[in-house]
């Protein structure tokens, strides 16, 4: 199944994705609303009003987690350009709410940092509340993948030896434009991210030093995870920061993150105004 938040009404609604269209689940705010009232299963064949496509406005598919995760150096090939060595265990940093955008949205080029990057992910949705996960507990608690951007400010991020300010600028990360449940997702999915229609990055989202399932056991060892939390697991090699000479999103830059079975995430990034 695959679904969406999107604005409706001079608010916000889940919704159904049938082909080009959508069906409008009226009365859950956003697919965070949705996974807290039990599984997407359960809306598979609800009725609701029916928009084409061409004619949604997309939301953050998760509108205000109570977490964010991020997996830093979890690809091979990421880990390698970076010049590190494989982690023995994950990498995490988190986000916040405040971070999070919308497929299609403007991202805003902050004046304060010159070297903004482009970091296609993919996300993991949290379905159900789980704590010191088993493996089966932790396969259970995934609701779905998403893509998100962990658009990164590199200059801020390498101030101090930690990563947060160069992750946490406001509304710099996209997320969506789709969930897709698990069942969704090929055996051999791939993620590529282009920019202005030139690919920069290539990579098997099952190429991961740590895979979602081990991420979900790691993290709920640390906290409760919740329906509707994300764990960004990391991004593929080819990041504008490893390259030589380095590359950096400029105004009208335009970012697509594509996910096999899942669909892509385009959002143009512009000088942002006072």
């Amino acid at each position: 199944m695959k679904l969406s938040t999107i604005h409706w009404k001079g608010s916000t609604a889940a919704a159904r994705v049938a082909g080009a269209q959508v069906v409008v689940l009226e009365g859950f705010a956003d697919i965070g609303d949705l996974l807290r009232a039990g599984s997407p299963s359960g809306v598979a064949s609800v009725a609701g009003p029916v928009v084409g496509m061409d004619a949604v406005r997309f939301a953050p598919v998760i509108l205000a987690p109570s977490k964010i995760v991020c997996v830093g150096l979890n690809y091979r090939a990421h880990i390698r350009e970076m010049k590190r060595e494989l982690p023995e265990r994950p990498v995490l940093f988190a986000k916040f709410a405040d971070t999070l955008a919308a497929a299609g949205e403007d991202i805003a080029l902050p004046p304060e940092s010159a070297e903004v990057d482009w970091e296609g992910e993919l996300a993991v949705v949290i379905g159900s509340t789980v704590r010191r996960a088993t493996a089966e507990q932790a396969e259970d608690a995934i609701a779905g993948y998403t893509i998100a951007n962990d658009a990164s400010m590199r200059d801020w991020q390498s101030r101090t030896r930690e990563w947060l300010q160069g992750k946490i600028w406001e509304r710099s990360t996209p997320l969506g434009p789709f969930l897709v449940t698990p069942d969704e997702i090929p055996s051999d999915a791939r993620m590529t991210t282009s920019v202005d229609g030139v690919v920069k990055q290539r990579g098997d989202i099952h190429d991961l030093v740590h895979g979602p399932v081990d991420l979900v056991r790691y993290v709920s060892t640390i906290t409760t995870l919740r329906p509707g939390d994300v764990i960004l697991t990391g991004t593929p090699g080819g990041v504008g920061h490893a390259r030589d000479p380095r590359e950096y999103l400029t105004s009208g830059s335009v970012v697509e993150v594509t996910v096999d079975g899942i669909g892509t995430l385009t959002n143009r990034f512009v000088t942002e105004q006072p």
